[in-house]
Order: structure tokens, then sequence, then C-alpha cells
């Protein structure tokens, strides 16, 4: 499945061929985009219109379970349109597997869990907080290519000489969030008010921080991140991340997972 809705994704998208991210093309951004566009190498280099990445992660899938879960995960990108179709292989222990793939296309967000691969025990779709959620999911990972800081679909508000807002909006879904960097212009977190899953009464807030950040393809990226909500007996870090590998542009889709 994930591998014809990969396809399809990506027969629907547009290429940016040849255009290169000039100084003159950020210059309507707030000070600190700008900055950290300058400061992370994009200058220069060729528009990222799709992207592949691999992940390897740590997951607590419950605020009070102690032991992480190890799980590998696969990721695309299209930038024009904004899409984005990630699967995940969890074990969960020797005996239980379990399969997992998020989705965002046409404005709309799908989550879904298999357990065995088989057995579904999450699918959340055509829901409004499902199209957010995963709307704003795509916001907070355009640090791994930073010129969609230029899309039309985003409109950016400074907050102080150090944070800015996003606001995007694609298809009739609406999301927004903050972005906060280093004094140098490093990426430092993403902050959020989101929903965890559909039957959220109201959003919680959600972050998530860069913990490593290193040049890859010419360009900064946090290579290694968390992600937590803050619950109101505490934060619930559930997942730590660490890509592998990530590439740009590319003509033909490596296999993805089934």
């Amino acid at each position: 499945m994930v591998t014809d809705e990969t396809v399809k994704m990506f027969e629907n998208s547009n290429t940016l061929e040849n255009t290169i991210l000039s100084e003159h093309m950020i210059s309507d951004l707030p000070a600190i985009i700008q900055k950290w566009l300058l400061n992370n190498g994009a200058i220069g280099k060729a528009l990222v219109y799709n992207v592949y990445l691999e992940q390897d992660l740590q997951m607590l899938m419950k605020p009070e379970q102690k032991e992480w879960n190890k799980a590998k995960a696969r990721q695309y990108f299209t930038i024009e349109p904004p899409a984005f179709n990630w699967s995940v292989n969890l074990k969960m222990n020797p005996f239980l597997a379990v399969v997992g793939r998020d989705k965002f296309e046409n404005g709309h967000g799908e989550m879904m869990i298999k357990l065995l691969s088989f057995f579904s025990i999450v699918d959340a779709k055509s829901n409004e907080k499902v199209n957010q959620a995963t709307l704003q999911r795509y916001l907070a990972e355009i640090v791994w290519f930073p010129s969609f800081a230029l899309s039309p679909y985003i409109s950016w508000e400074a907050i102080d000489d150090y944070s800015a807002k996003a606001t995007m909006e694609y298809n009739g879904t609406v999301g927004s969030g903050e972005f906060h960097f280093e004094e140098n212009g490093d990426f430092k977190k993403f902050v959020a008010m989101r929903y965890k899953d559909a039957v959220d009464v109201l959003p919680t807030e959600w972050t998530v921080t860069a913990t490593k950040t290193e040049e890859r393809n010419g360009i900064k990226i946090p290579v290694e991140s968390k992600a937590e909500w803050k619950l109101a007996k505490g934060n619930w870090t559930w997942l730590k991340l660490k890509i592998t590998d990530i590439r740009y542009n590319i003509g033909e889709m490596p296999k993805v997972l089934n």
C-alpha cells in the first residue's frame, strides 16, 4: 500500500529543477528566518522539490511506559503540492510487531497503526483534527528541507529576535506553530498546540526539539530530535529520532517499507 501511495504522490508532484535559492528571494521573511537560511547553507543551492529519508527511532507508546521500543522508519515528502508518507516498523517485544503509516496529502491526513501488519488498531482519517495535526507535523519537519520556508502556503510572523510563528494553509486545512532558534541561527525547537488524536477535545502543547545538528547534502539540519507532549502530570517525551539517510530531489524512489 505504501509503495503505491508514494508512487502516486510523486507522480502528482511538480519539480523545481534549476531554481537556486538566493538572498533576494528571502528578503521578505522575518529576520530570524533569513538568518536561519543563511546559516544553514540553503542559500545558493537548488530549491528542494522532494525528499527521501530514513530514521532510527525510540518510542514510548504510553506516558507510563519505561522501556523504549526501537523502530525504523522511512519517509517521503513532496513540496508542490505539500505531502508526506511515513511508514514505520516497530518491535513491541520479540513476538509482537506493529506497522504504522502517517500520511498528509491534498490537505487531508491519515494515521494508521496495524498489529502484526494485519489487524488495524488505529485508523484515523477524514477528520479535521487529524488533518490539522498532520499538516502541523509537515510544518515542523520543514527544518529538514529549509527552502520550503519560501512556500506560498506559509505566512510568517516575527515573535522576537530568536523566534517566528508560521501559519500554513493548504486545501482548506490550517495549522500553525512557533519556530525557535539559537543565537547563531541553528534551529532549536518547534512548539504547537496540536491534537494527539481524533478524539481529543482540546489540543495539547507539542514540542519538537533538536538534540544534534549536522550538515547533510551541504545543509545544516537537525539530525537527532525528540518530541514531547505537555501533559498535566508532566512532559511525556514519546519519541527520539535519528536521521540515518536523507536525499533531496531524487529521480528514482528507493524501496519503501510495506
